[in-house]
C-alpha cells in the first residue's frame, strides 16, 4: 500500500516538473519577411497560467507582470528589434523592421516573464525566422509624422490598419506595406508634459509599387514649403482624410524614391591585427598559455627611481655641507632665520625694546667709550618707544654757552 502511495506521489511530481519545464522552454515560431514590418505582443495572460500557485492574498488576475527580451547567448536584443511596455499592467511589444541581410538567420529571443506580485519567473522562447520577399524593397517609400499617437498606441493591428487604409485612399497603390515605426522620443523629440493628454508622437514608414500621388506631392510645392518655413501648417487637399483620427505634421513628411537615390560606398580601412573580424565567432585564447613572471619588471620599475633619488640626494648633501658655498649658504639661511625669530618677538608687543644699532657706544664730548644705556640685566619689554629725560637716568649732559659768554652745564 505505502509502495502505491509513493509510486503515485512520484507520478505527480514527474508530472508536475515535466509540465514547467515544458512551459518555461516552449519555442513559438514566427515568419516575418524581410522590409516589412514586424510586430509581436507579449500577452500578459498568456504567462499568466504559467506562473504556479502562490498563497498570498492578491487578485492574481491583476498581478503587475515585467519581461525581460534578449537573444539567447547575449545581453540584449539584435538591432533591428525593439522591445516597449508601458506599465506592469499592460502587454509588451516585440517590433521592429528586418532587412535583406538578415535572412535565412534565425533568431532565437528568450523572453521571460517577472510577477512582482509573487516574484515567480516564467520563460519561453520566440523563434524568429526571417523570410524573403519578392516584394522587397517597395521603390516609392513615405514617411509620416503621426503627432497625436504614442508607439504601442499605432502598433495595435486595428490602429496601423486604419493609417493604412486612408493612405491606400489618397495613393492607389497596388501593394501597400508598413515598413516600420519609430517613436519620436529615438529621434531626439521630448517627452511631453501630462497635461491635455499630449503624446510623444510617431513615425511611421510605409512602402508602396506606385509613384507618389499628386496630393502627397502637394508638400513639395513652393507655397507650402514657405508656410513650413514660417511654421505654418500647410494647405494639403487630402488632409481630412486623416484628421478625424490622426494628426500629421505635413511639414515633416519624407518622401523618398529608392530608384533615384545613389547609393554611397564607404570605404573601410583594413582592421589591424588586434581587431575582430565584423561576423563570426570569438575564440578566447588558449588556456596552455605560459605565465609571464613580472618580478625583474617590478625590480627595475622600483629600483630604478629609488637609485636616481638617492644620487641626487648625495650631490644635494654634498654641495650644502661640504662645499663652501653650501656652507655660506647655511650661514646666510641661519641668519636669516634669526633675524626673522627676532622681528616676530618684536611684533608681538608694541612696547619693545630699542634695537641694538640705535643704542650709544662713545660719549659724544669726551668720545670715551661709554656703557649701553640698557644694562643686560634690565627688563626692556615694557620700555617706552618714546623716553623722556627723567627715564634716561644715563642720559650724557652737552655743555650749553650762556649768554655771557660762559659754558655750564
Amino acid at each position: 500500500m505505502i509502495s502505491k502511495m509513493s509510486a503515485a506521489a512520484v507520478a505527480v511530481w514527474l508530472g508536475t516538473v515535466v509540465t514547467i519545464l515544458s512551459r518555461s522552454h516552449a519555442d513559438r515560431n514566427v515568419y516575418p519577411s524581410a522590409g516589412v514590418l514586424f510586430v509581436h505582443v507579449l500577452e500578459r495572460e498568456y504567462f499568466k497560467g504559467e506562473f504556479p500557485p502562490y498563497p498570498k492574498s492578491g487578485d492574481p488576475s491583476n498581478d503587475p507582470i515585467t519581461f525581460n527580451t534578449n537573444l539567447m547567448g547575449y545581453p540584449d536584443r539584435p538591432g533591428w528589434l525593439r522591445y516597449i511596455q508601458r506599465t506592469p499592467h499592460s502587454d509588451g511589444v516585440l517590433y521592429g523592421s528586418p532587412t535583406a541581410e538578415h535572412v535565412g538567420k534565425p533568431n532565437v529571443i528568450e523572453i521571460t516573464a517577472y510577477n512582482r506580485r509573487t516574484f515567480e519567473t516564467a520563460r519561453h522562447n520566440l523563434v524568429i525566422n526571417i523570410m524573403a520577399t519578392e516584394e522587397f524593397p517597395l521603390p516609392y517609400q513615405a514617411e509620416f509624422y503621426i503627432k497625436n499617437m504614442n508607439v504601442e498606441e499605432m502598433l495595435a493591428s486595428e490602429v496601423l490598419g486604419d493609417f493604412l487604409g486612408a493612405v491606400k485612399n489618397v495613393w492607389q497603390p497596388e501593394r501597400l506595406n508598413a515598413i516600420n515605426i519609430t517613436s519620436a522620443l529615438d529621434r531626439g523629440g521630448r517627452v511631453p508634459l501630462p497635461i491635455n493628454n499630449l503624446k510623444e508622437g510617431v513615425y511611421v514608414m510605409v512602402g508602396a509599387d506606385v509613384p507618389f500621388s499628386s496630393c502627397l506631392r502637394e508638400v513639395e510645392s513652393p507655397h507650402n514649403q514657405l508656410r513650413c518655413s514660417q511654421e505654418m501648417e500647410p494647405v494639403i487637399s487630402c488632409d481630412k482624410k486623416f484628421r478625424a483620427q490622426f494628426h500629421i505634421d505635413w511639414c515633416k513628411i519624407s518622401l523618398v524614391d529608392i530608384n533615384k537615390v545613389v547609393p554611397v560606398y564607404i570605404t573601410r580601412a583594413d582592421p589591424g591585427t588586434g581587431v575582430l573580424p565584423e561576423f563570426g565567432v570569438y575564440k578566447p585564447p588558449s588556456e596552455s598559455l605560459k605565465s609571464r613572471d613580472y618580478f625583474s619588471d617590478f625590480l627595475v620599475t622600483l629600483a630604478v627611481p629609488s637609485a636616481v633619488a638617492v644620487v641626487l640626494l648625495f650631490i644635494l648633501g654634498y654641495t650644502l655641507c661640504c662645499r663652501r658655498e653650501g656652507v655660506i649658504q647655511l650661514v646666510h639661511h641661519s641668519a636669516i632665520q634669526k633675524s626673522t625669530k627676532e622681528l616676530r618677538s618684536m611684533s608681538k608687543n608694541r612696547e619693545i625694546s630699542w634695537p641694538l644699532s640705535t643704542l650709544p657706544v662713545f660719549n659724544p664730548v669726551s668720545g670715551e667709550v661709554v656703557p649701553p644705556i640698557h644694562p643686560d640685566n634690565y627688563e626692556t619689554t615694557s620700555m617706552p618707544l618714546m623716553q623722556t629725560q627723567t627715564n634716561l637716568q644715563n642720559q650724557i649732559t652737552i655743555p650749553q654757552q650762556r649768554p655771557s659768554g660762559k659754558w655750564y652745564s
